[in-house]
Parts: structure tokens; sequence; C-alpha cells
């Protein structure tokens, strides 16, 4: 699975009115969400994946470096190289970050996560796949649980979002996107714990093996317990 696959969840086609705009947000998402390590995918690429002229994305592209979130090199080795880097992890940041929020919609997002994200393993667990797919999930699988503190949450990442994009549902994908997303300042807000690493690893290895087996309620139980507990270090932290 090449790069550009790995963003379908929120590279989506914009609409043609607010070109620009949804071009930037999605760009936005990319590089938050940590889908991408080091720069963003050539521009031809990109510009077919979300249905815009080349024009339209170094615009936005544009637009992003003076905001500081890319550096534009040129040459042989050039491209759009990310110099945005998550805030170091402190609890004063992850108050700040509910503050602005606000609790309910926390609870919401938290909400909106666990339902997208049990029911896309649930979906997925009851689709036909063919062994390419099932080793896609595979290795998204050792990718995030061979991953240290550094890389933890842009792999954590890509192995959720994977497990919706398999789904072949560009809605459940694009939703789970998003619901990733509301809660990602919040996880860049706390610190990756080796235990917790370990912990989630386990569960990781549950949801497969669910998903795998064919079997949607083990899926959804896992997910669940996984997400449960995603939320439980939120809430320890914030007291």
């Amino acid at each position: 699975m090449d790069e550009v696959s790995r963003l379908t969840a929120v590279l989506r086609p914009v609409r043609a009115g607010n070109a620009f705009e949804e071009t930037v947000e999605r760009l936005l998402q990319v590089i938050k969400l940590g889908l991408v390590a080091e720069k963003l995918p050539p521009e031809r690429e990109l510009a077919a994946q979300l249905g815009i002229s080349r024009v339209t994305l170094r615009e936005a592209i544009r637009e992003l470096q003076d905001a500081g979130y890319l550096e534009v090199r040129r040459g042989r080795y050039g491209g759009a190289f990310l110099t945005y880097t998550p805030p170091r992890p402190h609890r004063d940041d992850l108050r700040r970050a509910v503050v602005d929020m606000g609790t309910d919609d926390l609870s919401d997002a938290l909400t909106f996560r666990m339902a997208v994200e049990c029911g896309a393993a649930q979906v997925l667990a009851t689709t036909p796949l063919t062994e390419e797919r099932r080793e896609t999930l595979r290795e998204r699988l050792r990718e995030v649980n061979a991953a240290g503190p550094d890389d933890y949450r842009r792999l954590d990442t890509a192995f959720h979002l994977a497990i919706a994009e398999l789904t072949g549902s560009p809605l459940l994908a694009g939703a789970c996107a998003d619901a990733r997303l509301r809660v990602t300042d919040l996880l860049n807000a706390i610190p990756v714990l080796q235990r917790n690493i370990e912990h989630a690893a386990v569960q990781h290895q549950a949801i497969v093996t669910a998903i795998l087996a064919g079997d949607p309620e083990a899926a959804r139980r896992a997910v669940a317990e996984h997400l449960e507990g995603t939320a439980a270090l939120l809430r320890g932290f914030l007291t």
C-alpha cells in the first residue's frame, strides 16, 4: 500500500466551490494526524486524490508554508516537507485543550469516536477480505506494535484509520478520520507511556484477530475496550 493510499480517509475529493479552503483543511488534517512522517506525497498524486488542479494545490501548500506547517524545497529531491511538530505533552496543555473544547464537546467527541470506530470494526469483520487487504491490516498492526514513543501516535492513527479504509466505505473512513482529529490535540497533550504501549499492543492484536476471524461482536468489544482505556488515560491526566 503506497503512501497516498494510506491517506484515503482524509484525502477525499473536495467540493469545487470551496476547493482552496477545503484543500487547506485536508492537508492540515494529514499533518496534524501525523499521517506522513517527513513530506507530503508528490503534487501530481495529491492533486488527483483531492480532485483539484495543481495550481489550487500549490496555493494551499504556499499558505501552509507561510503558516509554518510546511517547507517547500525545489530540485530533484524536493517537495513539501513537514515543519510542524506536535507540542510536547504537558498537563496544562491538556487542560487548556479541554477548556477550549468544552466538557460536553469532549464527551460528545469520545462518544462519536466510540460509535464510528466500533462500527468500522464490525463492518470490516463481516466484509470478505482479499489476502492483500488482510495483509495490509496485519502490516498496520506490526507497524504500530513495533513503534517507539516518538512514532507511536502517528502509527496508531494509521492503524485505526486502516480499519475504516479497508471497509471500502469512503464515508465511514472520513468519519473515523474526523473522530480521530477531534481528540488529536488531547492525545498529543499526554505522554506516551511504555506500559500503555504494551497494553495497547495486546488490544490491537485482539481487534485484528476478531476482524480476521469474521467475528463482528468480538471486534466491537475489542475496540470498545481499547478506546475506553484511552478515555481513562485522558481522565487520569485531567485529575
